[in-house]
């Protein structure tokens, strides 16, 4: 062979000289190139196309934005005035309603001579006229009650009271003076057991319940689970006789908290 068929020969052709081209093999590797060359240009097409993409579209959205925009012109003269504040509407006047005529009734009250005053008791006749009240006043027929009327702005003018609040979990739980040690101690030494539990052999662990305020002070003793007996009321005094617990507090403030113990009752 010499250099000029060398040359023009392809390496697939030297490796398979002599050898069957019908298989597969002969045919994947001369047409390897041109699979390569083709999957480069279709790769780099789409690497292209996904970065330039998002800005194409970008560029063509905002131009249909700006061609949809609209400019209105306003005349201002055709606007209207506004209302005026001293032009409007005042609230519609309620008025009172009238009241009836009335006439001061005492109750006849036994004192002694020196305590009577110039009040004169009204009559059975006086009275069939008009209705008794706390003072006595002209009014008109078909009025109201004017008991009824102090009595309803009393109860308008009445500030409304908020309940304080009662945590069961705090930051600081309130404690008994010198801790739990002291207050079974105290407890302890305050019981009188119930005659009728010793005698019915009660004996056994309740819960009581209660409220250490803002001062210490402790309420609202009630009995979660009692034994009877005798025994639920008894812990209930003790608890009830108890002294100032430290407050419990709250982010650095006091606070109501309610508090469950357990008592037993054992006999000896």
């Amino acid at each position: 062979m010499n250099d000029k068929a060398l040359n023009m020969t392809d390496i697939t052709d030297i490796i398979f000289a002599n050898k069957n081209k019908d298989y597969g093999a002969y045919v994947l590797r001369k047409s390897y190139n041109r699979y390569v060359t083709w999957s480069v240009i279709i790769g780099s097409l789409f690497f292209v196309l996904s970065i330039s993409g998002p800005v194409i579209y970008k560029s063509m959205k905002a131009k249909d934005v700006v061609q949809k925009k609209r400019v209105i012109t306003l005349d201002i003269s055709q606007l209207s005035e506004p209302p005026s504040i001293d032009k409007a509407t005042p609230p519609p006047t309620v008025e009172a309603p009238p009241l009836k005529t009335t006439i001061q009734f005492l109750p006849p009250v036994v004192r002694p001579d020196e305590q009577v005053k110039d009040e004169v008791v009204p009559t059975v006749d006086e009275l069939k006229k008009v209705d008794p009240g706390a003072k006595t006043q002209v009014g008109q027929e078909g009025g109201v009650d004017y008991s009824l009327v102090e009595t309803q702005e009393k109860i308008v003018d009445e500030p409304k009271k908020e309940e304080a609040q009662i945590f069961t979990y705090v930051e600081e739980m309130p404690t008994f003076p010198g801790g739990d040690e002291a207050f079974y101690t105290y407890v302890g030494s305050h019981i009188v057991y119930p005659e009728i539990a010793k005698r019915a052999g009660v004996e056994g662990k309740l819960w009581i319940q209660f409220v250490v305020s803002t001062s210490g002070k402790v309420s609202d003793v009630v009995v979660q689970k009692g034994i009877g007996a005798g025994c639920d009321e008894e812990a209930v005094r003790v608890v009830k006789s108890m002294p100032n617990w430290t407050p419990g507090r709250q982010n650095g403030h006091p606070v109501n908290v309610r508090m469950s113990v357990p008592i037993v009752f054992k006999l000896q």
